[in-house]
């Protein structure tokens, strides 16, 4: 078994190009075939006016996804809030939890208004902390 010592979380916000549910799950697909492939996991909030991504795993490999996203046409204007070394994953289950970003993150008017441009690291991570224990509790019940 191998131990990984040197993990990385990114987390960044783009802009959906062209978001339908088609487009969606085939970004849910690639995602997850080449986490897998990769040792990547993580969690994609996402609805018509954000994407706002968590990826977490070995540092090389987290970078080289967020390299791909950066060059993947399906986002607009990717941004990274939070980069950062951590000892434990918050999403290890999950190559690529999708959540609707129904209650969990800013509202519409918020994100139009700024909210991301004046969120610090802490809020960002607090989101996907609460999307993760609503995780775990689903999975408890």
């Amino acid at each position: 078994m191998t131990i990984i010592t040197d993990l990385s979380q990114i987390i960044y916000v783009s802009q959906p190009f062209g978001y339908d549910a088609a487009i969606l799950s085939n970004i849910l697909l690639d995602a997850r075939r080449c986490n897998e492939r990769d040792g990547v996991t993580g969690a994609l909030v996402c609805r018509h006016d954000i994407f706002l991504q968590l990826l977490e795993g070995p540092t090389a490999e987290v970078e080289a996804t967020y390299a791909r996203i950066l060059r993947d046409d399906r986002h607009v204007s990717p941004r990274k809030l939070v980069s950062r070394s951590i000892s434990r994953r918050m999403f290890a289950d999950w190559a690529m939890l999708h959540d609707p970003a129904k209650s969990l993150i800013w509202s519409r008017q918020e994100i139009a208004d700024g909210a991301l441009d004046r969120a610090t690291p802490s809020d960002v991570i607090k989101v996907f902390e609460a999307l993760a224990e609503n995780v775990e509790r689903a999975a408890d019940t």
